[in-house]
């Protein structure tokens, strides 16, 4: 009767998690022609509310360790870069003009940025120190970061990941599988779903992004360059079933089509100056 019930309940708490589930676009194609349209279960609000509460804490922590936008010139210029690239969002989702975008600079030797929901973004300058960032290669990095955002790409894997373990749950139960063979489907569902679905959402981020850096005017030919240098700090790559993100020769024929797909919006910004 137990075994009955559990089955039961987890039959209900699935279904109610899909009937929930809504499809969203978040934002439109533009010239990149990213248009997919995505799944949501976790509501914007939350993440966006979330991610501020653990953006302020991150600072704070960066403030008390004196790690906090050390170098007035170096967060100037990070800043100016942001701003330009803000004032781009509209062509993909005219509501990112309304968000709190903040941006901050963090003292630390990792190559790594990112733009957590609703616009808390953080560059570490370990990235512009050790890769000799030029504006334009900053410009696609940010970019990039921004376009995850842009495209909730945290709510989207936030809401696929409930859905999964969900249904992971009732399956093994049912299937009566145990501790094991739950762990089993767990790892099938990374391979087959979760890291591609990882995989598509980097491909997106760095399509939006050479378009956000060309309408900012900035060549979006240095997102070319930029992966170039980050595999030199990169090291070896995982295999490509294995890995979140496309492999470094996929991504860099990918880059060459699509700054070339937004090179006329870079051109058309140089020669109106």
């Amino acid at each position: 009767m137990k075994i009955k019930w559990r089955k039961t309940m987890l039959a209900v708490a699935v279904t109610a998690s899909l009937t929930s589930c809504q499809s969203v676009q978040t934002t439109q194609g533009s010239v990149v022609g990213v248009d997919r349209q995505q799944r949501m279960m976790m509501s914007a609000d939350t993440m966006n509310a979330s991610a501020t509460q653990e953006y302020t804490k991150l600072l704070a922590d960066a403030q008390q360790k004196g790690k906090l936008n050390t170098d007035a010139t170096q967060y100037s210029r990070v800043r100016a870069i942001a701003d330009r690239l803000i004032k781009q969002t509209p062509a993909f989702r005219p509501d990112a003009l309304t968000w709190k975008w903040e941006v901050n600079v963090l003292s630390s030797p990792e190559v790594n940025a990112w733009c957590m929901p609703g616009g808390k973004i953080a560059v570490y300058t370990g990235l512009i120190n050790k890769l000799k960032l030029s504006d334009d290669e900053l410009a696609a990095v940010m970019g990039h970061e921004m376009a995850h955002a842009l495209r909730e790409h945290s709510r989207e894997r936030a809401s696929e990941q409930a859905i999964a373990g969900l249904g992971i749950s009732i399956l093994s139960t049912v299937a009566g599988l145990g501790q094991v063979g739950q762990k089993g489907m767990e790892y099938a569902y990374q391979g087959l779903l979760g890291l591609p679905n990882s995989r598509e959402h980097e491909t997106e981020a760095d399509r939006i992004g050479v378009e956000l850096a060309a309408r900012a005017g900035y060549d979006p030919r240095a997102a070319i360059t930029l992966w170039e240098k980050m595999g030199q700090v990169g090291g070896n790559e995982p295999p490509k079933f294995m890995s979140t993100h496309p492999p470094r020769a996929d991504r860099m024929r990918d880059l060459t089509n699509y700054s070339a797909r937004v090179l006329p919006l870079y051109q058309q910004v140089k020669a109106g100056k």
